[in-house]
């Protein structure tokens, strides 16, 4: 969740702020709203962006509108900008707009674990579709595909090779869209998630450059799928 002086939560959220800066100006899908703490850190740096955000949870966006400041972004700022929420199936056809969307955020998961929609390759061909021209889909992978049981067993997990080819969505998204992945590791004190973007790498240097700060040296972790 956000810290009360900041958008950053020094957890995964903080790198989907990253992704306005390498697609085009119009509408980001949020599959996966949750309390709307990507919302916020994307419209306080990116305050022109309109995002549409999709929760199946509505205490949830209950709870974050009492208590974590929701409603301030469903107000559209002096830029334009805006949360707009949804309540329902984030994966379901209507899940759309008019034109296509400029990024799609993915971040679903249900009892800990990524849903499994999210491991066949046609969800990820029926996102694509999704998106305007040059859109791009960033996606929270979660972990190696066996981390869940480790932990649940208590049992220490063997040495990683620390690839893409551990994680079964990114492998499902490699496979629907050849050719057009990139992924990096996210490392957090607890946990590893790994994340995919969708189109070709961008120019590091200058992604690097467009983001805030805190991202700078996160981007350049990000490689093309082999």
């Amino acid at each position: 969740m956000i810290k009360k002086d900041s958008v950053w939560t020094g957890s995964y959220w903080d790198e989907f702020a990253s992704l306005p800066a390498i697609i085009p100006q119009g509408p980001i899908a949020m599959l996966g709203l949750g309390a709307g703490t990507a919302a916020h850190s994307i419209l306080k740096y990116y305050p022109s962006f309109h995002i549409i955000g999709w929760e199946l949870d509505e205490l949830l966006i209950n709870v974050a509108r009492a208590y974590f400041d929701l409603s301030k972004v469903e107000e559209k700022n002096e830029h334009g900008g805006y949360l707009s929420v949804c309540t329902g199936d984030a994966l379901s056809p209507d899940a759309t707009v008019e034109g296509g969307f400029a990024g799609i955020i993915v971040d679903l998961f249900a009892d800990g674990k990524i849903l499994p929609q999210l491991l066949e390759e046609e969800t990820w061909v029926g996102l694509a579709k999704k998106l305007m021209p040059n859109g791009r889909i960033m996606v929270n992978c979660s972990g190696r595909d066996n981390d869940q049981y480790y932990r649940e067993h208590k049992i220490a997990p063997p040495k990683s090779n620390r690839s893409w080819t551990e994680n079964s969505a990114i492998k499902a998204l490699s496979r629907a869209l050849p050719g057009e992945v990139c992924w990096k590791l996210v490392e957090e004190p607890e946990c590893e998630n790994f994340f995919a973007l969708t189109g070709p790498l961008p120019d590091l240097d200058a992604w690097s450059k467009a983001v805030p700060a805190k991202l700078s040296p996160k981007v350049k972790l990000w490689q093309h799928v082999e």
